[in-house]
Formats: structure tokens, sequence, C-alpha cells
């Protein structure tokens, strides 16, 4: 069992996107506002690795679910 936690930043390096907290703050700022039915891995911001990723996570209640729950949310906020 992975007993890692996962933070924003380790989400972002997974994805292979910069990971310094300016970084994040400014990739959040850029795709802000994604439309309330369009499901997390389906923005079209992401590419076809990074929204497997996403959707797999999230499929399997993995490890990274809450993170990526917390990202979701700041995206669409």
């Amino acid at each position: 069992m992975d007993l890692s936690n996962h933070t924003l930043n380790s989400l972002f390096l997974q994805l292979g996107l910069p990971d310094s907290d300016q970084a994040i703050d400014d990739f959040i700022d850029q795709h802000k506002g994604i439309d309330k039915n369009i499901p997390l891995h389906e923005a079209d911001f992401w590419t076809p690795a990074q929204s497997a990723f996403i959707k797999e996570s999230q499929e399997q209640d993995s490890d990274w679910t809450e993170v990526i729950d917390h990202l979701d949310a700041m995206l669409r906020g």
C-alpha cells in the first residue's frame, strides 16, 4: 500500500508540468473556469498522457484522487 502524501506540487511534477508554487498559480489562473459539465480529464489543455493519468487515477480511486479533486475545484473556481 502506497502511503505517500501527495501535494499539488508532486501532482504537477507527475504530470510533467512546472511544479513551483508560482508555476501552479499561473497554471490555475490561465486555465480557471472549466465548465462544470466537463470532466477534469477532458479539459482541452491536457496532453493525452496527462488526461489518461487523471482519468485512471480517479477511476481507480488512487492515492492521487484527493489532490486531483483539489486541483479540479481550483480550476472550476
